[in-house]
């Protein structure tokens, strides 16, 4: 994904379209920000027209996730939704219902036996508040909340086209790992320094800043560039722009949606959010998927022996991995052996989970 071409606020199903020109224009935005209010909705009603197994069929038939786009919203804007964008896609969220895990099923069971659009639509359109909730995980890492739910919304129709209903795994757990999955792959992409997530080391800096930090002040170690640079094995220049960019402002969940202008009281975006009967995340996220997905790591580490096996738990799976020097310090091999058993490793473990696990995993062979 390039992630340079001017984003739109994502709808709950998508369409396959073609990446528009930089000069391009969308009818609804320009006339909503224009505040000419007859042309916008005249765009509106045209996008209205278009029913949502209409805009699902092409994503459940399209391999490729990087063709995927999310139409715009299908939301009328008014005065206020005009300078809350975000605001006005969580109250089009919140007109779809939630399903019980057994009405979840159910329709999942008959999108696996007829393929039909429509049901496929509504198991997207049930589970978006599951994206938005995914995307305030990452929002230090990403302020604009849209970008990031525009991507979990594509990996929620990945999800829903994959999903296998007979092998006993909840659709949120499934869809919760397609959701980061593209969300993450959407941060490392549009990250000055980690493009597509180019290094190990550039990756390992972007998911352990924040907890060596802590780890030194816990320590009573001044957290300074130099000293985390020389514990994750990259740059003190890198670590400096690394927490320029994930130390923005954080948009709170707690914080009330509006200007504030309109309502005595603002509801929150935690408040739109919360639904009956829907698990905590812990649960959604480690009850079932995690809970396997350990145990096969752990099952595959134990089959491994010598410099495999110290390479998978010090370095593959590690919370603090050791860098390619240390590894072959210790085994007095070079740095560039180290990373060649490194590949090896991560292909034999690709497969290994792939074998145990079949299409639960954001990945093909």
């Amino acid at each position: 994904m390039a992630g340079k071409h001017p984003r739109k606020t994502p709808a709950p199903v998508g369409e396959d379209r073609a990446e528009p020109a930089d000069d391009a224009t969308d009818p609804v935005d320009e006339a909503t920000l224009a505040g000419d209010k007859p042309e916008a909705e005249e765009a509106a009603d045209e996008a209205l027209g278009s029913e949502p197994e209409e805009l699902m069929a092409e994503v459940v038939q399209d391999e490729e996730p990087e063709k995927q786009r999310v139409a715009a919203p299908l939301v009328r804007t008014d005065s206020i939704a005009r300078y809350e964008p975000l605001q006005a896609y969580m109250q089009e969220v919140m007109r779809h219902p939630v399903l019980s895990a057994d009405e979840q099923h159910a329709l999942a069971v008959k999108f696996a036996q007829t393929g039909d659009v429509a049901v496929a639509a509504t198991l997207v359109t049930t589970n978006l508040r599951l994206v938005v909730k995914i995307a305030y995980e990452y929002r230090r890492a990403h302020k604009n909340l849209m970008d990031l739910i525009q991507e979990g919304n594509i990996g929620l129709m990945q999800a829903v086209k994959r999903y296998d209903p007979y092998r006993g795994v909840k659709l949120s757990s499934y869809a919760a790992w397609w959701i980061r999955a593209y969300m993450l792959r959407y941060i490392l992409n549009n990250a000055r320094l980690v493009k597509v997530g180019t290094t190990q080391a550039q990756r390992k800096l972007f998911f352990n800043l924040a907890k060596e930090k802590a780890r030194l002040s816990a320590m009573g170690i001044e957290p300074d560039p130099e000293t985390i640079a020389s514990n994750l094995n990259v740059s003190a220049r890198e670590v400096e722009e690394m927490d320029r960019r994930i130390g923005a402002s954080e948009l709170s969940i707690d914080a009330p949606i509006g200007t504030g202008d309109y309502d005595v009281r603002s509801p929150t975006r935690g408040e739109l959010l919360r639904q009956p009967g829907m698990a905590a995340d812990d649960e959604i996220i480690e009850a079932e998927f995690n809970d396997a997905l350990h145990a096969h790591l752990d099952e595959f580490g134990r089959s491994l022996q010598g410099k495999d096996r110290t390479i998978f738990f010090s370095r593959l799976i590690a919370e603090q991995p050791m860098t390619l020097q240390e590894i072959g310090d210790k085994f007095g091999i070079s740095r560039e052996r180290v990373r060649q058993l490194e590949s090896r490793l991560q292909d034999r473990l690709k497969h290994f989970l792939l074998e145990r696990m079949g299409e639960y995993l954001p990945f093909e062979a």
